[in-house]
């Protein structure tokens, strides 16, 4: 009963060590969390800007506005980013050799990939707050009510997959060169979904693709909480779950890549 009590504490306390020094490290210094809050809000007054006049099209209807339909999209690349960015962090860690000291000295060395996990969230929690404060400042409107929780439930299993993923690819480079390898297949996904216009509107070889792409059921399932409409929402969650399971194996082989390197 001990030894359970102890792993368990020695998992929260590397947990919460990882976090708070991520989260302060992030927060202290300007270079790192503007980027962060810059990249979703460029996307959304660009997008909100100069596609507005896309509401027009023929069976584009969306009681949210163009404002709200954009705001779906930027809400879940930015918790996908979220996890992303944590990754450069990680990487960074190596470099500087903090992370080769931390899996020495961690007692539960899966509380490592859990801290990283906490900050990442943490970090999207602060960006989806921006960046609702500005859609809602630009007109948009939540029609869902209460309904729009289940579009945070989602943005946030989507962070989740962003972090492990990251962490997975971090963990075997061990070094910020790697960032390309981390946001490249993420950004790929995003754009490949129903970003300006809804699914039905699309045509060609990118409505095919968007068919089986993940993001389009959770940017479908997200539209449909904010107006109140859920749609796709078993898939949407169902997918986000199995990307966590997945991306969780993938940052568990990549933590054991790391202590087997030394």
């Amino acid at each position: 009963m001990s030894s359970s009590t102890d792993r368990g504490g020695s998992f929260v306390s590397v947990a919460h060590g990882v976090a708070w020094r991520n989260l302060h490290n992030h927060f202290s210094h300007p270079m790192y969390y503007i980027p962060s809050l810059v990249f979703p809000l460029l996307f959304f007054t660009a997008f909100t800007g100069a596609l507005g006049a896309l509401t027009d099209l023929p069976g584009f209807e969306f009681e949210a506005g163009y404002e709200g339909f954009q705001y779906v999209f930027v809400l879940i690349q930015s918790a996908a980013f979220g996890g992303v960015f944590t990754g450069f962090a990680i990487a960074r860690d190596f470099e500087t050799g903090f992370a080769r000291r931390l899996l020495l000295a961690a007692p539960n060395r899966q509380g490592i990939i859990a801290g990283y996990a906490l900050a990442a969230l943490g970090r999207w929690v602060f960006t989806a707050l921006v960046v609702t404060g500005v859609a809602f400042a630009a007109g948009m409107t939540m029609p869902g009510g209460v309904g729009v929780a289940g579009l945070y439930a989602l943005a946030l299993l989507v962070n989740g997959a962003g972090i492990l993923f990251a962490s997975g690819v971090a963990m075997r480079m061990r070094t910020v060169q790697a960032g390309p390898l981390m946001q490249t297949p993420v950004f790929l996904a995003l754009f490949l979904a129903p970003v300006y216009v809804p699914l039905a509107v699309l045509d060609g070889w990118i409505e095919t693709v968007a068919r089986f792409n993940p993001f389009t059921a959770f940017l479908e399932a997200g539209r449909g909480f904010l107006v109140g409409r859920p749609t796709t929402v078993g898939l949407a969650f169902g997918l986000a779950v199995a990307l966590l399971v997945l991306f969780g194996w993938w940052a568990h082989r990549g933590l054991r890549s790391a202590e087997s390197a030394g």
